[in-house]
């Protein structure tokens, strides 16, 4: 039977009584129907898990007690910085919640030239809490215990000017190399860390894609067919993982 694993934003110990926030308890006692004695998993995104059991439960609060502290971890070796136009509709949850399966370290929502979305502050800082709880349910269900980082939407140049990484590569379909073995041979060490630039449904600009060149951004397309935007930084990922993260072949 598959354990149940919720996150608690509360820092947790061993052999402690830990009352749940308002979400999560709902989730537990609405949602899945558990109760007093009912078991399950949690993690505070330090690091490691915790097995715990219900305690107590009332109205809009559950107590759980915690067992061990289990030093298990599934993050990637390697660390995925995700920068990315934001999109329209779904398209960002489906990005969020897909990316943070895949193992980013982090996500930041990104204001390019042809990217259709606007928002105020007020809507902005309620979409980064939106697909920060997004990450943490795609968490509690592939098993990390780190959640990733959501940044505060940016414009490009900004996160270009900050971004930091061993490898850096902007996605379009008109780059020259097609495969990422073109790049990462004669690279040296496996990296670290890379950061990975992708545009919006209507791509990124020339100059935008210059300004990511002079940045230190390599250009490369996935083959010879055109991703949608939400389908780009996936295969992506799943290629940097099978070369230098926790996708390798064994």
């Amino acid at each position: 039977m598959r354990t149940t694993r919720i996150y608690t934003r509360a820092p947790l110990a061993s052999r402690a009584a830990v009352v749940l926030e308002p979400e999560p308890s709902h989730h537990l006692t609405r949602v899945l129907r558990l109760g007093v004695g009912d078991t399950l998993t949690v993690f505070d995104g330090r690091g490691g898990e915790y097995p715990c059991e219900i305690t107590a439960i009332d109205k809009k609060q559950v107590q759980i007690r915690t067992g061990e502290h289990l030093p298990r971890e599934c993050e990637s070796p390697l660390s995925i910085h995700l920068g990315i136009a934001v999109s329209r509709g779904e398209r960002m949850d489906w990005i969020v919640q897909k990316a943070t399966e895949l193992g980013v370290t982090a996500l930041t929502p990104l204001v390019t030239e042809h990217c259709g979305v606007k928002l105020d502050t007020e809507r902005a800082a309620k979409k980064i809490q939106h697909w920060q709880q997004i990450a943490i349910s795609a968490c509690e269900q592939c098993g990390r215990n780190r959640p990733p980082a959501i940044h505060v939407i940016q414009p490009l140049q900004q996160w270009l000017a900050v971004t930091e990484a061993e490898r850096k590569f902007v996605l379009h379909h008109r780059a020259q190399s097609t495969v990422f073995a073109s790049v990462a041979s004669g690279a040296g060490a496996t990296p670290e860390s890379v950061a990975l630039l992708v545009g919006p449904e209507g791509g990124l600009s020339e100059t935008e894609i210059t300004a990511a060149e002079q940045a230190g951004y390599s250009a490369l397309r996935l083959g010879p067919r055109v991703l949608r935007t939400e389908t780009a930084p996936l295969a992506a990922i799943a290629v940097l993982q099978a070369y230098w993260g926790d996708m390798r072949p064994e």
